[in-house]
C-alpha cells in the first residue's frame, strides 16, 4: 500500500524534471540532435546552391574547357537529370546503411567530386563528374525528414520546417549571385572548390551527432534491380523532355517525341512494380495517405510558383528593360529577403492556426501577388515588381511549411524516409515541369499576341499610319538610306516588344491560376496531429 502511495505522489515542487527517453530507453541530448539536423540542413543547401550557383559563371566555364553553347548546357541539366534519379532511392539506402552513414558516405562522394568538375580540363570530363556530384547531391537533399519528424522535439518541428523551407527558397535565390561574385574574387573553379570546407563541417556534425537510426543490413538480399532500371529510364528520359522540348520544338523533334512514349511505357511498368514486388526499391504506400497525397500536388505548385517566378523576372528584366546583371540581382534579392525575413512568421503562424488555414492563407497570397503580373507593362522594374515579390515570397513560405506540415502529419514514422524522397523529388520534377510549361507559354503567346497586333495595325488603322509617317520622317532627317524600311523594321520591333510584354502577363496568369487551384484543394485536407503532440515510436 505505502508503495502505491509513494508510486502515485506527484514530485515535490522544484524537483528536477525527469530526462525525455528515446525509444531504446536511452536519455535524449536536444543539443546533439539539433547539432546532427544542422549538419544535415547544411549539407542539403550545399547539394541546392551547386544547382544554381554555375549559372552565372557559364560563360567563364566555357572559356576555361573549351566547350560550346550546346555542351555547356549540359553542366547544368546533367547535374538535374543525375539528382532526380538518386532521390527516390535514398529512402531505400537509409534504411539499408542507416541514415549517419549513408549521409556522410554521400557528403565525402559530394566533396571528391566537386574537386573532380572543379579540375576538370574538357567538356566530357566535366560533364561526367558534374553527373557524379549530381548523384551524391540529390542523396543529400531528402535525408532530412524522418529526423525533422522523429528526431526534433514536437514543439520544434515547425521551427525545423522554417528552416529547411528557407533553404529549397534561398538556395536557387541567392546561388547565381554568390557564384557570380566567387568566379569574380578567385575563379570559376573555387565555385566547386568551395564545397570542400563546408563538407568538412557537414561530415563532422553529422557523423558525431546524428546517431538516431540504425541501419538494417538484410535489406541487401533482394533489390529490385529491374525496378531500378525502369525507374532510371523513366526518370531521366522524362527530365530529358522536360529540359531540353522547349527549344527542339516538342514533339517535332523525334528524339523527344519518342523519348515521351518511352518515359511514359516505363513509368507505367515501374509503377506496377513497386506495387506488386515484395521488396519496392521506392514504396508507394504514402499516396494512401491522403493529406499526404493532397501534400504531393501543393508541393509540386509550390516548386512551380517558387521556380517559376524566380524564371520570369529575370528575363523579363533582361531582355524586356535591358537590365544588366546587378540591376537584375538587386531587384530579385527582394524575394530572397522576404522569404528571410518572413520565416519566423511564417513559423508561428503554421504553428498558431489548422494546417489548412495556413495553407489557404498562404497560396491565396501567392496567387494575389502572382496576379499582379498579369497586368505587366514595358516599364515595370523594381517598385513595380516589389510588391509582386513581397506577396509571393510570404505567400509560398507559408505554404509551403503548412503542406509540408499537413503531408506528414497523418504519416506513421516508418514511413518518413519513403514520404521525404517522394516530396523533394516531385518539387523538383515540378520545377523542371514550370520551366517547360512557362517557356512553351512564352513562345506560343508571344507568336499569338504578335499576330493580333499585326492584324490591328494595318495601313488602314490612323493611328499606325501616323506612327509610320512619323517615323519615316525621323529616318529621313536622320539621313537614313532607307527611312520606309528602318520605320517599318522598328515598328515591327515595338510590336514583337509589345507581343513579348502580353506573354509574360499570360506566364503569371498561368502560375496564379495553380496557386488558386491549390488553395482550393487545401479544403479537403484531414485535420493532422496536433504540433506538439508525440511523435510516435521509431
Amino acid at each position: 500500500m505505502s508503495d502505491a502511495v509513494a508510486t502515485s505522489t506527484p514530485p515535490p515542487a522544484g524537483a528536477a524534471k525527469a530526462p525525455e527517453l528515446d525509444a531504446a530507453g536511452r536519455p535524449v541530448d536536444w543539443g546533439k540532435v539539433f547539432l546532427g539536423f544542422g549538419g544535415m540542413v547544411i549539407g542539403q543547401f550545399m547539394a541546392m546552391l551547386d544547382i544554381q550557383i554555375v549559372a552565372s559563371s557559364l560563360t567563364q566555364i566555357q572559356a576555361g574547357i573549351g566547350a560550346t553553347a550546346d555542351e555547356i548546357s549540359w553542366v547544368q541539366t546533367i547535374y538535374l537529370l543525375a539528382e532526380v534519379v538518386i532521390m527516390p532511392l535514398t529512402a531505400y539506402l537509409t534504411k539499408m546503411w542507416g541514415t549517419r552513414s549513408f549521409y556522410v558516405i554521400a557528403v565525402v562522394g559530394f566533396m571528391i567530386t566537386s574537386v573532380a568538375v572543379g579540375l576538370s580540363s574538357s567538356v566530357g570530363m566535366m560533364i561526367f563528374f558534374r553527373a557524379a556530384q549530381g548523384v551524391f547531391a540529390g542523396a543529400m537533399i531528402p535525408a532530412d525528414l524522418r529526423h525533422r519528424h522523429d528526431g526534433v522535439p514536437p514543439e520544434r518541428r515547425i521551427t525545423a520546417n522554417v528552416i529547411v523551407g528557407l533553404i529549397v527558397t534561398l538556395a536557387p535565390t541567392v546561388g547565381p549571385t554568390l557564384g557570380g561574385h566567387l568566379t569574380d574574387a578567385l575563379s570559376w573553379r573555387w565555385l566547386f572548390f568551395i564545397n570542400v570546407p563546408v563538407g568538412l563541417l557537414v561530415v563532422f556534425l553529422v557523423g558525431r551527432y546524428a546517431n538516431f537510426d540504425k541501419g538494417d543490413p538484410s535489406l541487401s538480399k533482394g533489390i529490385d534491380w529491374t525496378g531500378l532500371v525502369l525507374m532510371t529510364v523513366f526518370l531521366l528520359a522524362m527530365q530529358y523532355v522536360l529540359e531540353e522540348g522547349s527549344s527542339e520544338g516538342w514533339f517535332d523533334d523525334d528524339l523527344i517525341l519518342w523519348l515521351t512514349v518511352l518515359a511514359g511505357f516505363s513509368g507505367v511498368i515501374f509503377i506496377w512494380r513497386q506495387l506488386t514486388y515484395w521488396q519496392p526499391i521506392v514504396s508507394l504506400k504514402p499516396f494512401r495517405d491522403r493529406n499526404f497525397s493532397l501534400g504531393i500536388v501543393m508541393t509540386f505548385v509550390t516548386g512551380v510558383s517558387l521556380f517559376g517566378g524566380t524564371f520570369l523576372m529575370p528575363i523579363f528584366l533582361g531582355n524586356i528593360r535591358g537590365f544588366s546583371s546587378a540591376e537584375v540581382g538587386n531587384t530579385m534579392l527582394v524575394s530572397g529577403l522576404t522569404m528571410f525575413l518572413s520565416a519566423p512568421i511564417a513559423g508561428r503562424v503554421v504553428r498558431m492556426v489548422d494546417a489548412r488555414i495556413a495553407m489557404v492563407l498562404g497560396f491565396a497570397l501567392t496567387a494575389w501577388g502572382i496576379q499582379l503580373g498579369v497586368r505587366v507593362t514595358d516599364e515595370w522594374g523594381f517598385w513595380e515588381f516589389f510588391t509582386l515579390q513581397v506577396a509571393r515570397g510570404l505567400g509560398t513560405m507559408v505554404a509551403m511549411i503548412a503542406a509540408q506540415q499537413m503531408s506528414v502529419s497523418t504519416l506513421p514514422v516508418s514511413m518518413m524516409k519513403d514520404a521525404s524522397g517522394l516530396i523533394n523529388l516531385i518539387r523538383n520534377v515540378a520545377g523542371a515541369i514550370g520551366l517547360a510549361v512557362l517557356t512553351t507559354i512564352l513562345s506560343h503567346q508571344t507568336a499569338v499576341h504578335y499576330a493580333d497586333i499585326t492584324a490591328a495595325a494595318s495601313v488602314a488603322n490612323p493611328q499606325s499610319s501616323a506612327l509610320y509617317d512619323a517615323l519615316v520622317g525621323m529616318m529621313t532627317a536622320g539621313g537614313a538610306p532607307n527611312p520606309e524600311g528602318a520605320a517599318a523594321k522598328a515598328i515591327g520591333g515595338m510590336m514583337h516588344k509589345q507581343a513579348a510584354v502580353l506573354s509574360f502577363g499570360d506566364a503569371f496568369a498561368f502560375l496564379a491560376l495553380g496557386c488558386w487551384a491549390a488553395m482550393f484543394l487545401a479544403f479537403f485536407a484531414k485535420p493532422g496531429q496536433p504540433t506538439a503532440g508525440p511523435s510516435g515510436g521509431h
